[in-house]
């Protein structure tokens, strides 16, 4: 009976949560973190189950809330790809909050019950916006989760509530636009879901209205998932919010916008109709292309931890979109992948940038030295792990997804952006390699003097709780990596038709 009500129970319990968490915060404050980590836990339990019923044989579940069937009542659609995003971005978020306690209390005192509160609507949204089949309700949970990140993003350093109003702004532009093409395609289909609407797409896909419709939604996703030159709110939001916030918000965020962008892509409209209307793959194929080569780039530039791993989320997204955008097995294969990877290694990142944040007070790059390795070896261990995946180095999790663009880019003879594939990967050797040539390496300028403080260092490493959430994100690169045969035979059960 659990199986065929989880798509439903997913959102439920993160709502219950958010409701619940303030109401028990006045009653005892400092166990508001615990009720979130409790929500968390059970939402992934959920998601879990789900998933390995998926594996083991389940056919799609179609959830009717209120019991009224489409067109007339919204339906949850829990099939392979939703849930497997659920299962990956909800074990990151409870990782996230696991990690998440000292720093509440040096980052956001006095403001942890609403802090947790707001991160269970984001998980509200974000879920929702993954598992429903209504595109109504999929703006809905869209703005849900934007109200909740501009909170989240709020509170963090003095130049966080600029970031995010400049955040507010820029996203409340991309949902509207989103919301216009959802109108667009209304006034001809005369229906909100999705699976009805991609049945009658193909016999009126020459309207004016549907082509419009497809550009405004594609340009409003564009913008919530960061994708080149829509960006801009991306840099200063990572930077500038608390750990917690950039740690729970950069490995998921974007990856559920491009999950949308996948949908409307192609299970949506398919490859075979978009491009007969306009060629919406190839545009976002050469924007993600800039944007990879871009965020990289601006990465090399920065002198900060965190503000470097923002202009690499730039990057990043853009070697998803480029597998949507390819519109082939092998693309659709690197895209879902890189989703899982990303998430796994830019959680890892971002943590580690907590611990460090924690600890030293600061994330400057310039400041770093060869005495981290002595007084943070198992956090310094993680970052190394998750940046050599970043790069592409074997059997590591961010070589693999790389990989099947590669063969997908080469299926399609797009040379261009295999090109784009291999220089990004040198590029980020080069903004990763920079600091653990500061961590790993003598610096030879240094005195007898610092040398001998240094090699009388002890471990001043963080407390388990963070370290072993760390640690274990950290393995999870290196396991996704051996175990790429097994996950992919999973994702190419989730192919969409036509493909």
């Amino acid at each position: 009976m659990i199986g065929s009500d989880i798509p439903a129970l997913i959102p439920i319990t993160f709502l219950a949560f958010a409701v619940l968490i303030p109401l028990l915060g006045l009653w005892k404050r400092h166990l508001s973190y615990y009720w979130a980590v409790l929500g968390a836990t059970i939402a992934t339990g959920f998601s879990a189950l789900g998933f390995y019923n998926y594996i083991s044989g389940s056919e799609t579940i179609r959830y009717f809330f209120g019991g009224w069937e489409p067109p007339v009542g919204i339906e949850f659609v829990y099939d392979g790809l939703s849930g497997f995003i659920v299962l990956v971005i909800n074990t990151i978020a409870l990782f996230v909050l696991i990690h998440s306690r000292l720093i509440g209390k040096r980052e956001f005192p006095g403001k942890v019950t609403g802090y947790y509160s707001v991160a269970m609507l984001l998980m509200l949204g974000f879920n929702g916006m993954v598992l429903t089949g209504d595109l109504f309700n999929l703006y809905v949970f869209l703005e849900i989760s934007s109200l909740a990140s501009y909170a989240l993003i709020g509170i963090g350093e003095k130049r966080a509530p600029y970031a995010a109003f400049r955040y507010l702004i820029i996203g409340t532009v991309g949902g509207s636009l989103y919301l216009l093409g959802v109108g667009f395609l209304y006034t001809v289909t005369g229906t909100l879901n999705i699976i009805d609407m991609a049945a009658m797409l193909p016999e009126v896909i020459g309207n004016s209205a549907i082509i419009t419709a497809l550009a405004l939604m594609v340009a409003g996703i564009g913008i919530k998932a960061a994708l080149f030159p829509l960006h801009g709110w991306l840099p200063d939001s990572y930077s500038y919010a608390s750990s917690t916030s950039s740690a729970l918000i950069a490995p998921i965020g974007t990856k559920v916008a491009a999950y949308v962008l996948l949908r409307v892509v192609l299970y949506l409209f398919g490859v075979d109709i978009i491009d007969s209307a306009i060629p919406i793959t190839d545009i976002i194929g050469i924007l993600a292309g800039i944007g990879i080569l871009y965020g990289s780039v601006m990465a090399i530039a920065q002198s900060d931890l965190k503000r470097m791993l923002a202009y690499s989320s730039v990057s990043q997204i853009g070697y998803i979109i480029m597998g949507i955008s390819l519109a082939n097995p092998f693309g659709f294969i690197g895209a879902v992948l890189h989703v899982l990877n990303h998430a796994l290694m830019k959680a890892c990142l971002f943590l580690v940038s907590g611990n460090l944040r924690l600890k030293e007070g600061h994330t400057d790059i310039t400041k770093f030295d060869d005495s981290y390795r002595k007084k943070y070896p198992w956090t310094m261990v993680a970052f190394t792990t998750a940046a050599l995946s970043m790069v592409g180095l074997p059997p590591l999790a961010g070589f693999f997804s790389k990989w099947y663009l590669a063969l997908g880019t080469i299926e399609n003879s797009n040379w261009l952006l295999l090109s784009v594939i291999l220089i990004s990967s040198l590029l980020n050797a080069v903004y990763f390699f920079r600091i653990l040539e500061k961590v790993y390496l003598r610096d030879p300028e240094s005195t007898d003097e610092k040398t001998g403080i240094i090699s009388s260092l002890t471990t001043n490493e963080v407390k388990p709780s963070m370290l072993w959430t760390t640690s274990i994100i950290a393995f999870g690169i290196l396991a996704v990596g051996l175990l790429n045969a097994f996950i992919v035979s999973a994702i190419v059960t989730m192919f969409p038709a036509g493909l």
